[in-house]
């Protein structure tokens, strides 16, 4: 949980006046992995980490930015020409406000200071979480407002055309919407959502931080979308009318797959068979049958690795140990892979032995630590107050 005394504190000291707080939460996947751009299905959780803007309107048109993780300061003149791709953080947070701008909010300028506790390049969002955090501070700020769902979409925007990768709408869509103590079912098409009660009992959601990021990890991430995106239109020569990879069934891939050249055969596997896991996982977790949606975790951690090949050494590593701990019901990686995070259901009466086994094993296959956490499912982006804490 952020400290939004010690922000404030900071804050004041940064610029000599006390801040409004807005803050939007981190995510895990727990099954549905790279279908979102495929305009399919992922069952993500808002977790009890978060990103945290402190901030204050100013009465001209500049955008002054302190992150406390980084210790590094920003700017950016609203009324100026935006910069975009520069390869570093401010781009999430200039992207987001010159995109609500380009949808007709009208901004004042503001003061911000931003900490986060959701760990960066872990797979767990911390990017849709500074864009949100930030995009509801700035229209707060300057006395607009905006629907949930459109700043979702004004967040996936600025990642596109500011940071440069075409991410699905998942990530900003959960930190908009997510709700304590449910998992959201969420159509990436329709942008339909349905909160699924986290009906765990004795089981708990533990996340495992490789503690590696693989460079290729964002030009991997386009190169798969664009496969995807070729599957479809050989696909469609056999099966018109389908718009992507969410329109076929897997009885219909497996009729035409022989069509499709490799590798694009394999994501095309991929991305159908994930659309059904992640139904049948929602089912399961709405009606409390964890083990079957273990099992399904489980498979979608073979298909990532597989078929669309975005796991690595360490994610695999993570896995392996942690399904030969007796009471872990399920693991997979999760995020766009090339490292960050694997998420594992496990009985609770079994946590001990779990952080044991994983932290030491892991250490000892890869020299690489881990760090593993516990994580509730959690509320999406909103204005705090400093009596809210705790």
């Amino acid at each position: 949980m952020v400290d939004l005394e010690q922000l404030r504190t900071v804050f004041a000291g940064q610029y000599g006046c006390e801040p409004r707080f807005f803050g939007a939460p981190g995510r895990v996947n727990l099954i549905g992995e790279h279908t979102d751009y495929n305009d399919g299905f992922v069952l993500p959780m808002a977790i009890d980490r978060e990103t945290v803007v402190a901030a204050r309107r100013r009465e001209d048109r500049l955008i002054c930015v302190y992150s406390l993780n980084l210790d590094e300061t920003g700017e950016f003149d609203l009324d100026e020409p935006g910069r975009a791709r520069r390869g570093i953080w401010l781009d999430y947070v200039e992207g987001v406000a010159r995109v609500l701008e380009a949808r007709g909010a009208l901004l004042s300028g503001a003061d911000l200071a931003v900490l986060s506790d959701v760990p960066s390049g872990a797979g767990l969002s911390s990017s849709a979480a500074l864009e949100l955090s930030t995009g509801l501070a700035l229209i707060a700020l300057s006395g607009a407002e905006v629907e949930r769902v459109a700043l979702a979409l004004a967040g996936q925007e600025a990642e596109h055309t500011f940071v440069g990768t075409m991410c699905g709408i998942m990530d900003q869509l959960v930190a908009a919407l997510g709700k304590r103590g449910a998992a959201l079912l969420i159509d990436c098409r329709s942008l339909e959502v349905e909160a699924i009660p986290m009906n765990l009992g004795d089981v708990a959601v533990a996340v495992c931080d490789s503690r590696v990021k693989h460079e290729l990890s964002s030009s991997e991430y386009n190169k798969r979308r664009a496969e995807c995106e070729r599957g479809v239109e050989l696909l469609r020569e056999h099966l018109p009318g389908i718009k992507a990879l969410r329109d076929v069934s897997p009885e219909d891939f497996e009729r035409n797959e022989a069509r499709l050249p490799e590798p694009i055969r394999r994501r095309c596997r991929h991305v159908v068979t994930e659309n059904a896991r992640t139904l049948m996982a929602a089912a399961a977790l709405r009606s409390g049958r964890l083990e079957e949606m273990g099992q399904l975790m489980a498979r979608s951690h073979l298909s990532l690795r597989d078929d669309y090949e975005v796991s690595c050494v360490e994610l695999d590593a993570l896995v392996e140990i942690a399904s030969g701990v007796e009471g872990v019901l399920g693991a997979r990686m999760t995020g766009g892979g090339f490292g960050g995070c694997t998420v594992n259901l496990v009985r609770r009466d079994a946590l001990e032995e779990f952080r044991d086994v994983v932290s030491r094993e892991y250490n000892r296959v890869t020299d690489y630590k881990t760090d593993i956490y516990l994580v509730e499912a959690s509320d999406g982006v909103k204005e705090l107050r400093i009596r809210d804490e705790g």
